[in-house]
């Protein structure tokens, strides 16, 4: 009876660690091409701050203290909820005004950047302002009022149940079968051509990219049920939001801690 019970639970934890992990992968993704972008200066300061490499493994610690009542508060700081058919200009309105809705995603990644520049060493904003910037790339993150951002539609991912968010926060990128480390060496040899363009956005034009994004994922044939031609068909876009958000931390880290 006790290998049994060991056994059980030895299962539970591994399918918990299996599904947790999933999320984490993006997240450090993001991290792991910023911190290979960070000036010389930038990075020896993240370091000060964070640990060696700190910023890649404390990506995911926005989403960790949600489950402590301290910081209840920040739940709401991970999503923006977007309206359909948003122009540039309805994007910039918000962006230039982050409270207009509420303090979400856009208010809390302003407040972050507001609270480093005042104090570099302050370890909270920078851990949050790493994986804010990862949500902010996460098209669902920026999804519809009414579904949760993704969370209440349901999909069919090769024979699992899940939901629409579930799938951009995780399956899609899982589908890869790579590390964080492999994928994101991967995204930096892609990309590579084209990093002088990505490092000239700001974050208005890592709004309008990801909300472009959102609105493909939501346009897209849901009678298709094939998953398979669903990874073919967003890949590309998947992996420029993951390469356009690490240059973006990168850009941002590089401007607070020249």
């Amino acid at each position: 009876m006790k290998i049994s019970k060991l056994f059980l639970t030895s299962c539970f934890l591994g399918l918990t660690l299996s599904l947790s992990a999933y999320d984490a992968v993006g997240h450090r993704i993001i991290a792991d091409i910023a911190y290979n972008n960070l000036t010389n200066s930038a990075k020896g300061k993240v370091d000060k701050v964070l640990g060696k490499r700190g910023m890649v493994y404390e990506a995911t610690w926005a989403d960790e203290v949600r489950s402590d009542n301290r910081y209840a508060y920040s739940y709401q700081w991970h999503f923006q909820d977007l309206d359909d058919n948003m122009t540039s200009a309805d994007l910039k309105k918000l962006w230039d005004n982050p409270t207009a809705e509420g303090q979400h995603l856009f208010f809390a990644i302003d407040s972050m950047i507001v609270r480093l520049k005042k104090d570099k060493n302050d370890t909270e904003a920078l851990k949050f302002l790493v994986h804010f910037v990862g949500d902010l790339h996460q098209p669902m993150h920026l999804g519809r009022k009414d579904d949760k951002g993704g969370n209440k539609v349901d999909f069919n991912w090769f024979g699992r149940k899940t939901n629409l968010h579930a799938v951009w926060d995780g399956a899609l990128i899982d589908s890869e079968k790579m590390s964080y480390s492999e994928f994101s060496r991967y995204l930096q040899d892609k990309y590579e051509p084209r990093k002088a363009e990505f490092k000239k956005y700001g974050l208005l034009q890592s709004i309008e990219a990801s909300y472009a994004v959102r609105e493909s994922i939501y346009r897209y044939d849901t009678t298709d049920t094939s998953n398979y031609h669903y990874v073919y068909f967003f890949a590309d876009k998947r992996d420029e939001m993951l390469y356009r958000g690490g240059i973006q931390l990168a850009n941002i880290l590089n401007t607070i801690y020249k």
